[in-house]
């Protein structure tokens, strides 16, 4: 690093977020001589969309960051993902066709509240040297290449400053500070997807005693708690989750595909997104004394984008700032984890002279690749299927196999310094990926000819996979082998009737009327 340039400060954090903390968190240790201001707009972190953690982030926050303590102290365990099916016949929670874990997982994940672990993770970040600056707007970013940044803001007074640092992380979230003020913002336009979600109190748990009396046979045919899971809830072009936090709050909400369906009309948002679970015979059981939190009920369109640019040499987009592309699987915090990893090696290694624009040649591919990638191999058409028990379970059991056997194991096996790499962007990701997004594009024609054929969801009523957790041995590979063989077996069956045509795109529909209710 040039010893002549002089700045106010060696890093400003943009936001004091999960993504903007974690960054600091991980710089400060790098290099505990690092002056680094945090601002941040809020006198208090909100809740936001991403309570849920999956095996990377739920490492990522506890061994990385050093967290466990937290999180089992102040949030939830996780109990893996749940999924509920159901078409006409299926009219009571028992008769909904179900996939999830049948015991215990073997890894951890938590079900947080992301106020909470928010604020924890900004005051670590305080603790540990940071400064932080509250209700605070920024207005502007002046971006030099390999000179001093201005960042211009308006302080608690509404006073205007200005101060410079070598290198600006953006954590602003989806406000996409940078991404917006330099051009580089581009939406997703193949992924059209919405949700509507809030805070829910008076929920029944799916362990609840009632439950078990109404339904013995359903209670006991999973031995794990199915509560703590995140349950999804799942239909044509549409999926919900239901996410419980502690203190007793849950978490609902709805994302779908804005070419195949649309909330249903109603006098507020709230009734609306009621009145849409409440087809479902899952929610119509568990929601029964339900009510949402008026002041805490959100909507938005069009969820997924990424920026073009994800660093300079003196910026650097983590977390949502940099990009977002669906909540289904919980990729946020792993997204978090990644790009936070990889801002700090950027920056930490720029302090210690090494050369800055290799690596960032080199990260703004990574995580151009990384985002393409992803999209392509696990999210692009899923929810054409998602709503079928059979291909749904399908595509999880592949999905989740080659998550762990290509992404969850070698941070465990290599430690932290692997996440400073993305998924995907690995040149022997390459046939994985592909094998990825062949059988998801597979699995989306087959959907669309059951659509055709009338014959989609024929499975969601009584049907059940208890599915037992991966773990880290020579079982895996061969678990995942023969998933693959069951996908073959699959395309001989039926996939040869759309082998040499293109699946078609479905008409929009409307949101479902709900099922009869049980007798």
């Amino acid at each position: 690093m040039d010893e002549n340039l002089r700045t106010d400060w060696d890093v400003i954090v943009v936001g004091g977020a999960l993504s903007g903390s974690a960054t600091t968190c991980l710089l400060r240790r790098r290099n505990p001589k690092l002056r680094v201001l945090i601002l941040e707009r809020t006198d208090q972190l909100k809740r936001r969309v991403g309570e849920s953690t999956v095996e990377i982030s739920a490492f990522f926050l506890g061994r990385v960051l050093g967290l466990t303590e937290h999180l089992l102290e102040k949030h939830l365990p996780k109990q893996g993902m749940r999924f509920w099916f159901s078409n006409s016949s299926a009219r009571a929670l028992n008769e909904c066709s179900e996939t999830g874990p049948r015991y215990n997982v073997r890894l951890p994940g938590y079900q947080v509240d992301r106020a909470v672990l928010d604020e924890h993770l900004l005051a670590t970040a305080v603790k540990e040297g940071a400064v932080l600056r509250r209700l605070v707007r920024v207005r502007k970013v002046g971006l030099v290449a390999g000179g001093a940044q201005t960042v211009e803001w308006d302080d608690e007074q509404g006073v205007l400053q200005k101060t410079t640092a070598r290198w600006v992380v953006d954590a602003s979230g989806v406000a996409t500070l940078l991404a917006r003020q330099e051009g580089w913002l581009q939406p997703n336009t193949a992924h059209p997807t919405a949700t509507c979600w809030s805070r829910w109190s008076g929920v029944t748990s799916l362990d609840d005693r009632s439950l078990f009396e109404k339904y013995p046979s359903w209670s006991n045919r999973a031995q794990a708690v199915r509560w703590t899971a995140t349950n999804h809830l799942t239909g044509y072009g549409w999926w919900a989750w239901i996410i419980p936090l502690k203190g007793g709050d849950v978490s609902i909400g709805v994302v779908y595909d804005q070419r195949i369906m649309e909330l249903p009309p109603g006098p507020s948002l709230g009734e609306r997104l009621k009145a849409f679970l409440m087809t479902h015979p899952v929610a119509r059981e568990i929601l029964a004394n339900a009510t949402y939190q008026e002041d805490d009920m959100h909507f938005r369109r069009n969820l997924a984008y990424s920026a073009t640019t994800f660093a300079t040499d003196g910026a650097v987009l983590v977390g949502d700032a940099a990009g977002f592309i669906d909540p289904f699987y919980s990729p946020g915090m792993d997204w978090i984890s990644f790009s936070t990893s990889a801002a700090a090696a950027l920056i930490g290694d720029s302090f210690k002279g090494k050369p800055v624009a290799p690596r960032v040649e080199r990260h703004n591919a990574n995580f151009r690749l990384s985002y393409e990638r992803w999209f392509l191999a696990l999210y692009r058409d899923k929810y054409f299927y998602m709503g079928d028990f059979e291909l749904m379970t399908l595509a999880f059991r592949l999905d989740l196999g080659l998550y762990y056997l290509g992404i969850v194991t070698q941070p465990f096996k290599h430690g932290p310094r692997y996440l400073e790499t993305p998924p995907f962007a690995h040149a022997k990701s390459y046939w994985p990926f592909r094998l990825m997004e062949l059988y998801n594009r597979r699995l989306v024609s087959m959907a669309q000819n059951r659509q055709e054929r009338g014959v989609f969801g024929r499975r969601n009523h009584r049907g059940y996979f208890g599915f037992i957790s991966y773990e880290f041995n020579s079982r895996l590979p061969w678990r995942v082998f023969g998933l693959l063989l069951l996908w073959l077996g699959l395309e001989l069956r039926e996939g040869w009737r759309t082998w040499f045509k293109a699946a078609p795109m479905p008409a929009a529909m409307p949101a479902p009327k709900p099922a009869p209710a049980p007798h």
